[in-house]
């Protein structure tokens, strides 16, 4: 689509690649060839006639002009989701939409009960469900792609976006294994853990460094044999017999019926939170405030043969 001599597709390409960081990410995000996205980038400045982006190491990141351009973007992109969600609200009965980016570092057991709390509303409730990398969501979230982020990590400090962070709650961390390794290394722990397989988050997730620091703290060297980006495919391998795996202390029971997995034992003050991220710092979704009512002293409510965990509450901003 062109107007006054600007071509849509070109803009749209931009703030892909504007969001991402990289060329090659945008690519990936909209399966299209890294040479497509370089031609339209360089057309689209052709046209406007001044610089966007320009390199900075591995990243693209924005000129003056790009982000004056980015901001016109976003208020345009914007605008097209809305009108088509206003559109196929015509044709459809009253449904409330409810559209969340979920970090792939958060434990699907958890995002599970969640949604679940969401969808238990009186109102018809339709779920739209994005897994994606932690910075990624942020972007979408900024522009209103999404209503919530749902994520195990609070927004870092320093950023520009205009989002706000809702803790929800906390879980202790307890180390899982199947029946047969839990034979083996739950007699003396921790000290049995030293040489024991273990499975752990990569260090992109925010409770890899506390799980690290309290190996360290414990002087024990377990044998780290993967490390998993995504947590849902850890818990497979976990499931497999594969080795040892972390997960949070409220979610034994679940942990038990869908991967045959027993507690070994607690990792003390290992505590794992959990967070929503929106654009506004009170709540006002109807469902968004489903979820954090699920929460409180529910979902983190730890099983008493696991430990005591502390009472949980919602912390609307």
């Amino acid at each position: 689509m062109k107007l006054s001599g600007l071509n849509f597709r070109h803009l749209h390409y931009f703030w892909v690649v504007a969001k991402e960081g990289s060329v090659t990410r945008a690519a990936e995000r909209l399966n299209v060839a890294v040479q497509t996205i370089s031609a339209q980038l360089h057309l689209l400045e052709q046209s406007v006639g001044k610089a966007l982006l320009a390199p900075q190491g591995r990243r693209l990141v924005l000129t003056e002009a790009g982000h004056i351009a980015l901001s016109y973007a976003d208020q345009i992109f914007l605008l097209g989701e809305q009108m088509q969600e206003a559109l196929a609200a015509s044709e459809v009965d009253r449904t409330m939409r409810l559209t969340v980016g979920i970090s792939d570092s958060l434990p699907k057991l958890i995002s599970s009960h969640l949604l679940e709390a969401a969808l238990a509303l009186p109102e018809k409730v339709k779920l739209v469900c994005y897994e994606y990398k932690f910075e990624s969501l942020l972007g979408d979230l900024a522009v209103h792609k999404l209503d919530v982020v749902l994520t195990d990590r609070p927004m870092p400090s320093g950023t520009t976006l205009r989002v706000f962070s809702h803790l929800l709650g906390e879980s202790e961390t307890t180390l899982y294994g199947v029946p047969a390794l839990v034979e083996k290394y739950r007699p003396g722990f921790p000290q049995s853990l030293n040489g024991a397989p273990l499975l752990l988050p990569t260090r992109n997730n925010a409770i890899r460094g506390r799980i690290d620091h309290w190996f360290e703290s414990h002087n024990l060297r377990p044998d780290i044999v993967g490390e998993f980006d995504d947590n849902g495919l850890l818990n497979t391998f976990g499931r497999n017999g594969i080795g040892l795996f972390p997960a949070p202390a409220a979610l034994a029971k679940d942990v038990q019926e869908q991967y045959k997995a027993m507690p070994v034992g607690e990792l003390s003050r290992v505590k794992e939170q959990f967070y929503a991220i929106s654009n506004e710092r009170k709540i006002k979704h109807p469902a968004i405030e489903a979820i954090i009512s699920a929460f409180h002293g529910k979902v983190f409510a730890t099983p008493p043969h696991t430990g005591t965990a502390a009472p949980v509450a919602a912390v609307p901003e």
